[in-house]
């Protein structure tokens, strides 16, 4: 069971967590294609759910998951033979299953996931070997009923070489019964014997629309903001409720109009910026700033190499800016290029702890630089 006051490395702050979340938008693909293998009759016995962050990767797993365990075994359908299709993996909230998931109880399930580091007072970079042996506990207690077991890898591209090793011993001689659903924001990261032995499910990114209603879903009240919160996302409904909780698009404006005037610096609003971001208790800010800058230039070098601005506009007058410093193909490399050396700088800078306002004021003057070249 997970205290509610320990931190989750797989919950948003403000954001409901992904086993509580009932229903996945703009993922019908993925789903039809695990139920036709559940149908089949030969469901593989572990899969790699893969795509880009906050698609609903996570929420697919639980999905499945409560769906596995809430779902009668062929060999006990009873006198009447094979159940017929099923055609969703929706199960009732007040199903017995389901609500053991919700309070942590569910005796069939196993979530593998960074642990909390009681002595460091903060969660763990990486899931140890530690915690993967927990499984073999896990299959011992869980194997009495003689029903599905499910184990939730999150994410599995955090696996340090040892817990990636132990999984991969599991995957080679898998328990029967058993279905191992791996979260993989960056699958390439995987040791190719890991996803040699899974079956890919990947998830694409999100609609303005879906991005709108995983927000209304989750009772984040997006202002009005919803299709800059797209923009800014990438189709990641995770990111959009990260982005609206932090007022990500009120921040997207300020530094929009910050550069406005480029080549010419508005200095007074990167001072106010720079200044906000480094007051104490703003670490957030701070990350949220180097963020939006590193999209701001990647929307600069995509409208040089598209010929127009993304669509929709992000903020108020981001157009016509875009337009206007990437106007060709050429202007795009050099954008690409200052990207690439701008947000090398920011992380040498905050590795080496350097004073935050300077940082910021560093990464905007060589925005004017380039932009003045």
């Amino acid at each position: 069971m997970t205290d509610e006051l320990t931190p989750e490395p797989d919950r948003i702050d403000g954001a409901p967590h992904p086993r509580d979340t009932p229903e996945i938008f703009g993922q019908d693909a993925a789903q039809a294609g695990f139920l036709t293998a559940f149908n089949s009759g030969h469901l593989h016995h572990a899969w790699l759910i893969t795509g880009p962050k906050g698609t609903g990767k996570a929420t697919l797993a639980w999905s499945i998951a409560r769906f596995l365990l809430a779902t009668p075994l062929a060999d006990s359908a009873g006198l009447f033979g094979a159940p017929p299709p099923v055609e969703t993996l929706a199960i009732d909230p007040e199903h017995p299953v389901a609500r053991r998931m919700r309070s942590g109880a569910e005796q069939g399930l196993f979530v593998l996931r960074r642990p909390y580091d009681d002595k460091a007072k903060r969660l763990k970079q990486e899931i140890t070997v530690d915690e993967a042996r927990k499984m073999k506990g896990f299959f011992a207690l869980s194997s009495a009923d003689g029903g599905r077991r499910v184990v939730i890898v999150d994410a599995a591209d955090e696996m340090n070489v040892n817990a990636a090793n132990a999984i991969l011993k599991i995957l080679e001689e898998p328990p029967a019964k058993t279905t191992i659903l791996m979260v993989a924001h960056r699958p390439s990261a995987l040791l190719p014997t890991i996803r040699s032995r899974c079956r890919e499910l990947r998830l694409a990114p999100l609609s303005v629309q879906d991005i709108a209603r995983a927000l209304d879903q989750a009772g984040i009240d997006t202002a009005g903001q919803t299709d800059a919160l797209a923009a800014l996302a990438a189709g990641s409904a995770g990111e959009a409720m990260r982005l609206c909780l932090l007022e990500g698009p009120k921040l997207y404006a300020e530094l929009i109009a910050t550069f406005a005037g480029l080549p010419r610096l508005d200095r007074r609003r990167a001072l106010t910026l720079a200044d906000s971001a480094a007051a104490r208790g703003a670490e957030e800010r701070r990350k949220l700033v180097h963020s939006l800058t590193a999209l701001f230039l990647a929307r600069l070098a995509r409208t040089g190499a598209i010929g127009a601005p993304p669509s929709p506009e992000a903020a108020p007058g981001e157009a016509t800016l875009l337009a206007r410093l990437a106007p060709d193909s050429a202007a795009a490399r050099r954008w690409a290029e200052a990207a690439e050396l701008i947000g090398a700088r920011a992380r040498h800078g905050a590795a080496v702890n350097l004073d935050p306002a300077a940082l910021i004021l560093d990464t905007l003057f060589k925005i004017q630089k380039t932009a003045a070249a």
